[in-house]
């Protein structure tokens, strides 16, 4: 076994040389003097080696130290040469790479999966309250105080939501360095419960008297506005889906309507919301998102086939006032309540709450106690587009489908309710005249 003073004397000869030292390591002497630690084994039937690297640069002790990992390598059936070359390479590209550098890779890597605005809002995020004071370090420096203070600058401008969103993004940058080969202990996931909780999401002003709700109604027909918008109006409120939702429907979303002939029904009516849209609007950042199906009932399909005149040639249903080519202002609904003296009172979005409500009444006054009433409010939330609580992710899958039926039957009622004693759609937006106060 070789000894450091036996390593020290050694110089160059004509030819390079080796030293040996114990179970296959060995000191390889060039005829220039210059010195470097070698291991030589045996894999696969192969006799094969590894350059550990110069002397002194690496001592006695630590090239045995490094040859004992290989023989434990060896062990464990794999090729401890293959295994070194794996570590350079993780130590050349992940230790080189920045915060940043890894941030902006995960987002090249996952924007296909995501809507431009979305895309954008990540980024720019990022780029705002991120990158200016952890980017340029290495992921492996970063460690929970780094990022609780971090996070702790975006809270102390009040953006609470936004620090917790920062958190979930930066865990996720953590996790795609660590699988890119950069070891970090991912302190984002860790500083969670040291934020300030989120705040409870402002409850949306919502009508839940029935009178309330037609009373409305009635003022939004004989409104001086746009008939698109007073018809999106009536859509929202007869389907109770999110705004958004609505604002961007498109005619290629609707099935089971004639459009030649406005006077033949619809029963099998649907419009089905695809999943990325279900996913955008619900901010989501998983893909555990459907296609849902809405019913829609002769009312709802009344809607669409007066606004098909006006719309038609456009990709959306209720498009921008501006350009058809863009949805209609997600305000433009709000602003016709707000100057119809409903501010405060009722929103846009309100109508699904009033549908929630006065439905789940409804069912529970009709199947007090019973299992029905149980199943009803299920469906009720399905038809909210809502996971209804303890349904697992693949019940919801299935669910979103079913009950399709009663689905309608709840629709009929819902529009029966709201629409007793309002005018026709083809004379309530038949012409814009401003309500005599």
């Amino acid at each position: 076994m070789l000894i450091d003073a036996t390593i020290r004397k050694a110089g160059g000869k004509d030819k390079p040389y080796k030293l040996a030292d114990a179970n296959g390591l060995h000191l390889y002497i060039t005829p220039s003097g210059g010195k470097s630690w070698r291991y030589k084994y045996r894999f696969g039937g192969k006799e094969r080696r590894i350059v550990f690297g110069s002397y002194p640069d690496i001592s006695l002790r630590q090239a045995r130290d490094l040859r004992d990992d290989a023989r434990q390598t060896l062990r464990q059936g794999r090729d401890p040469g293959l295994a070194a070359k794996l570590a350079r390479h993780v130590r050349r590209t992940g230790h080189e790479k920045t915060f940043e550098q890894f941030a902006r890779d995960w987002h090249d890597n996952q924007r296909s999966k995501w809507k431009d605005v979305h895309a954008r809002d990540v980024i720019t995020s990022m780029e705002r309250d991120l990158f200016p004071l952890i980017g340029a370090f290495p992921v492996a420096d970063i460690d929970e105080a780094i990022m609780l203070g971090v996070l702790r600058k975006v809270e102390e401008r009040g953006a609470i939501e936004t620090a917790h969103r920062l958190r979930q993004r930066a865990e996720r940058v953590f996790k795609f360095a660590k699988g890119a080969g950069a070891p970090n202990t991912n302190p984002a996931a860790s500083v969670t419960d040291s934020l300030k909780p989120v705040p409870l999401k402002r409850r949306y002003p919502a009508l839940t008297d029935a009178d309330a709700i037609r009373e409305l109604i009635r003022e939004v027909d004989r409104a001086g506005a746009s008939p698109i918008t007073r018809l999106a109006s009536r859509f929202m409120a007869l389907t109770a889906q999110r705004p958004g939702m609505c604002r961007n429907l498109e005619w290629t979303e609707l099935t089971g309507i004639d459009w030649a002939d406005d006077h033949v029904a619809s029963p099998a009516a649907l419009w089905t919301v695809p999943a990325r849209k279900v996913k955008q609007e619900l901010e989501l950042r998983d893909d555990e998102t459907f296609d849902h199906p809405v019913p829609l009932t002769a009312a709802a399909v009344e809607v669409l086939q007066a606004v098909r005149p006006l719309t038609g040639r456009s990709r959306y249903v209720f498009p921008n006032t501006r350009t058809g080519n863009k949805p209609m202002s997600e305000n433009a609904v709000g602003y016709l309540y707000n100057r119809e003296g409903w501010k405060g009172r009722h929103v846009p979005h309100g109508w699904r709450s009033s549908f929630s409500t006065i439905m789940n009444g409804f069912v529970e006054r009709l199947y007090p106690g019973a299992e029905r009433l149980l199943i009803d409010r299920l469906i009720i939330d399905l038809m909210l587009a809502h996971r209804p609580t303890g349904m697992s992710a693949t019940e919801f899958r299935y669910n979103r489908q079913a009950y399709m039926e009663r689905r309608r039957e709840l629709a009929k009622q819902w529009s029966a309710l709201i629409l007793d004693g309002a005018e026709p759609v083809s004379v309530a937006c038949g012409g814009a005249r401003r309500r005599r106060r």
